[in-house]
């Protein structure tokens, strides 16, 4: 890893945050010690995850996708490891691209490991991400905490998903560690876990416990996976009515609105922040990358 000095911003989508590293050309190595290192909010910058910012055909993992979208964004979890998709992410992402002069408002697409992503900039700043369809896989898992157990939803964003629909939020425990859910078999790289109650007519709030980084304020693909997971619930498949769906996705950190589509596409709806930007001290990266 080089010791040179390294720019970085930090940013949110309701308050999913991020450190964002740009590297156009893919010159930057960050290992995942070193990606651990700055998520870290006590020793590092601190984030749920890492964008790193890269160009599509820079990026060995993003070259095919090169000639449908420019910017790759290479998502890492807090803890380093490297994960396909984070709508959140995505968001925040457009909003870096944005502020660097990369791309006006209205419509872009950006490469990720979940596929290409469609994303729309409005002036008002919110932004909204063509996620792509769910799948639902029919095998699902039981969630198990405090003495009690729930039935999960098994949906597919890009990543993978286990809904859990639950009668207070709080029954989630403190979600620093991995809900224990069986069996282990259906999720063999590890799931993100949602808890979900009632707010009102096709209104839910959440919590979510993310594979590589605990509780976080808000998950974009989770949102997506709750909305879904709801309208099935509550009986409503816009394949088969031809109307879409909308439901408000409440999260500790703000609040989403998703949209299925009857074409099976959803689209999610929020903000996302820039708060800060600067240089990754030369001597600390040292340290960090030893």
């Amino acid at each position: 890893m080089s010791t040179s000095q390294i720019a970085f911003l930090k940013g949110h989508g309701t308050e999913n945050d991020f450190v964002i590293v740009p590297d156009p050309d893919n010159t930057i190595d960050l290992p995942a010690a070193v990606v651990a290192r700055l998520c870290d909010r006590r020793a590092g910058i601190g984030g749920d995850g890492l964008l790193h910012a890269v160009r599509s055909a820079a990026h060995p993992e993003a070259q095919a996708m090169a000639g449908e979208a420019e910017w790759f964004m290479d998502y890492r979890n807090a803890d380093g490891s490297i994960a396909e998709m984070c709508g959140n992410g995505v968001r925040v992402f457009a909003g870096y691209l944005r502020r660097a002069g990369h791309v006006e408002e209205g419509d872009l697409a950006v490469a990720t490991r979940g596929g290409v992503k469609k994303v729309h900039i409005a002036k008002n700043g919110e932004i909204t991400v063509s996620m792509g369809r769910a799948l639902l896989p029919e095998d699902g898992v039981t969630v198990s905490l405090g003495g009690r157990s729930w039935d999960a939803r098994n949906v597919n964003m890009g990543n993978p998903h286990a809904v859990a629909f639950v009668e207070d939020l709080a029954h989630a425990g403190d979600l620093r560690s991995v809900p224990p859910y069986s069996p282990g078999t259906v999720y063999p790289e590890g799931v993100n876990i949602e808890f979900v109650v009632d707010r009102g007519p096709r209104h839910v709030a959440m919590r979510v416990h993310e594979r590589g980084s605990g509780e976080t304020r808000s998950c974009g693909t989770g949102a997506c996976a709750v909305a879904v997971a709801a309208a099935r619930r509550d009986g409503l498949d816009p394949a088969e009515t031809g109307t879409p769906v909308t439901y408000t996705v409440d999260l500790p950190g703000g609040t989403l609105m998703i949209t299925e589509r009857p074409d099976g596409g959803i689209e999610m709806t929020g903000p996302a922040v820039i708060v800060a930007e600067g240089m990754i001290d030369s001597a600390w990266l040292e340290t960090a990358s030893a």
